[in-house]
């Protein structure tokens, strides 16, 4: 498994434009959020034990923040033809499995991650309601076998501040995870 770290996207940069297939049917873009009072965009997939270690907590921050106006989605970028449990019917499997309540999308083409700059799998970016980035980072310092709780604390006083109208928060860990599986020659140059 190789570890990759988040790459850095300056503060209020413009969330890219998507318009992707959800993987239980129908199609989701950036507009839908459009009346958000915030929106959380998560690259994720299915096999990464990263994604894995946190994806039930993924759900609750969802739950939680979902009724108080926040916008969620996750987009699966991987190749799922040389990773098949990350293809569009295992993610329905997953969806369902972990009681995933944001869309789960995917993009064959693998141009949203290039957009935003996703490298790794959890990488967690935060809007605004003008959908101006405020957070990019970890949900929280919990790993895969290091023993700390998984609580979403990172993710949580992000979107806490987010909701009180408070400037984004100062300190922002980067994502840690599995790099995202690029299709042969369609890595991000």
């Amino acid at each position: 498994m190789a570890v990759t770290t988040s790459a850095e996207l300056a503060l209020g940069t413009r969330a890219p434009e998507f318009s992707l297939p959800e993987c239980r049917g129908g199609m989701v873009s950036l507009a839908d959020f459009r009346d958000k009072t915030g929106l959380v965009v998560m690259f994720i997939c299915n096999h990464c034990p990263f994604v894995r270690h946190i994806r039930q907590e993924l759900a609750r921050v969802a739950t939680d923040y979902m009724p108080q106006g926040v916008g969620f989605v996750a987009i699966n970028a991987n190749d799922w033809f040389t990773y098949p449990d990350d293809s569009p019917a295992r993610m329905v499997e997953e969806a369902g499995t972990y009681g995933y309540p944001f869309p789960y999308l995917y993009d064959k083409g693998q141009s949203t991650p290039k957009a935003y700059g996703a490298v790794c799998t959890p990488d967690i970016f935060v809007f605004d309601h003008n959908h101006e980035l405020v957070y990019h980072g970890q949900l929280d310092d919990s790993r895969p076998g290091n023993g700390k709780p998984i609580t979403g604390q990172d993710l949580r006083a992000a979107l806490d501040a987010l909701l009180a109208g408070e400037e984004p928060l100062e300190h922002q860990t980067p994502s840690i995870g599995c790099s995202i599986k690029w299709r042969p020659g369609n890595e991000p140059e």
